[in-house]
């Protein structure tokens, strides 16, 4: 067992800090009866490490100090000094060469962790106790872990308190943006009159914000941000389904007026009456993007007729030819001076058409359904994937039959192709 309460002093020339004194003197203050879990304590030590200030190496030489106390747990009774030789002591250490042992020795006594008891010649050793003697042993002294073991165990939890916190805020900031880019491409393609491009940008701006390591702190306004993005969004398209049913509730209170008969049948069972779930009939010329009704599949599947237009015009209106640029940019390589207006891009089309392997008819049924400007965008597309693609012709009339019968827009394909080029990329607004 350690005697005395005297400061100690390392052997040779090793200088003396006043932080050395501290460790020494908080040591002195140890409960004799306290005792820690040495495994335990270890753990709790890996885990505050970043605000302890040690390094991952000074770690396993203290792990290989802990392997020389014979106990599991620390205790003052059984005495706290281990004194391992330094070839021992780099075995224990996974090999450690000895330079880079007595490096992180230094810094596990510059942390406070443990400090110095040097023997008159500085060599580590236990003298055995005589009758009516006490022993003593030279070494390392692992006291201040015990008298510590209550602060490395708050600091372990702080960390794991951070560690989760950043988790949560890190899953809240996916959900949001899966949320937020799910609702554009959703308004973009049945809202038009809004300026979905704008949003996106938003959305980008602070996507881009993001460091590669982030902290709470750096993900904190993220979340507002992007908070603030969906909220708005989803007030567009809330404001939208309510002026698209502005009679709901109306009609709902109009039908217990009509039959005050609690026991009708048409009360009891609405699914058969034919007010029930009735919806506003929308014209031609104000569908969505990627909409259609009977009549509108009819007129697409003749190939001819004002109605299979009116939504291939609106598309090719609300496709900005800057964003196909940006999208597909392998195209502008089948120009002499780039694509710089849509008969740019449609006369590119033609070209890579041949080099492609789609057949004329193939391209020209295409520009039946989809529209020439749609039908260059799509060829555009293709271009971008020709690796992934088996029979480019194949495909597109896969395509131009999912068009004919109003289940294929140009606006997912375009940006789907803009997020495989890169998460950095921004929208651009129509020239």
């Amino acid at each position: 067992m350690q005697t005395g309460n005297m400061f100690t002093t390392p052997f040779g020339r090793r200088s003396l800090s006043l932080g050395m004194l501290a460790t020494q003197a908080r040591a002195q203050e140890i409960d004799p009866e306290a005792s820690i879990d040495k495994w335990k304590l270890f753990r709790n030590l890996c885990e505050a490490r970043a605000l302890i200030g040690i390094s991952d190496r000074a770690l396993v030489v203290l792990n290989a100090l802990l392997t020389f106390y014979p106990q599991a747990e620390l205790r003052e009774a059984n005495g706290l000094v281990v004194f391992p030789s330094n070839v021992q002591l780099s075995l224990r250490a996974h090999g450690m060469a000895p330079a880079t042992l007595r490096r992180h020795l230094c810094a596990l006594v510059e942390a406070g962790l443990i400090f110095r008891k040097d023997s008159p010649n500085g060599k580590r050793y236990a003298r055995r106790a005589r009758v009516g003697e006490g022993g003593e042993a030279f070494g390392f002294a692992l006291t201040p872990l015990v008298t510590r073991a209550a602060e490395f165990e708050t600091m372990a939890e702080e960390v794991r308190s951070q560690r989760l916190q950043l988790k949560l805020m890190k899953e809240r900031v996916t959900l949001l943006r899966r949320d937020i880019v799910k609702l554009i491409e959703l308004g973009i393609e049945e809202l038009l009159d809004i300026d979905w491009s704008g949003q996106y940008r938003r959305f980008r701006t602070v996507m881009d914000a993001i460091p590669r390591q982030a902290s709470i702190d750096d993900l904190e306004p993220v979340v507002d941000g992007l908070e603030c993005i969906h909220m708005e969004i989803s007030n567009l398209l809330e404001n939208r389904l309510i002026s698209q049913n502005p009679s709901a509730k109306e009609s709902h209170f109009e039908r217990h007026k009509q039959n005050s008969n609690t026991k009708s049948i048409s009360d009891l069972e609405p699914g058969f009456r034919k007010d029930q779930g009735a919806k506003t009939e929308r014209k031609p010329e104000k569908l969505a993007v990627g909409e259609a009704n009977d009549e509108t599949i009819t007129a697409i599947g003749a190939g001819k007729g004002p109605k299979r237009e009116i939504r291939q015009v609106e598309e090719a209106k609300f496709v900005p030819i800057g964003l196909v640029r940006q999208a597909c940019p392998q195209i502008d390589a089948y120009t002499k001076q780039g694509i710089a207006s849509w008969s740019d891009l449609m006369a590119a089309a033609v070209v890579v058409r041949g080099m492609l392997g789609v057949s004329p008819s193939a391209y020209e049924e295409a520009c039946d359904i989809l529209g020439q400007e749609n039908a260059a965008v799509a060829i555009a597309c293709i271009l971008e994937r020709a690796d992934q693609i088996n029979s480019a012709g194949g495909y597109l009339r896969v395509l131009t039959d999912k068009a004919a019968r109003g289940e294929f827009s140009i606006w997912p394909m375009l940006l789907a192709q803009l997020r495989a080029n890169g998460s950095h990329v921004h929208l651009v607004a129509a020239k």
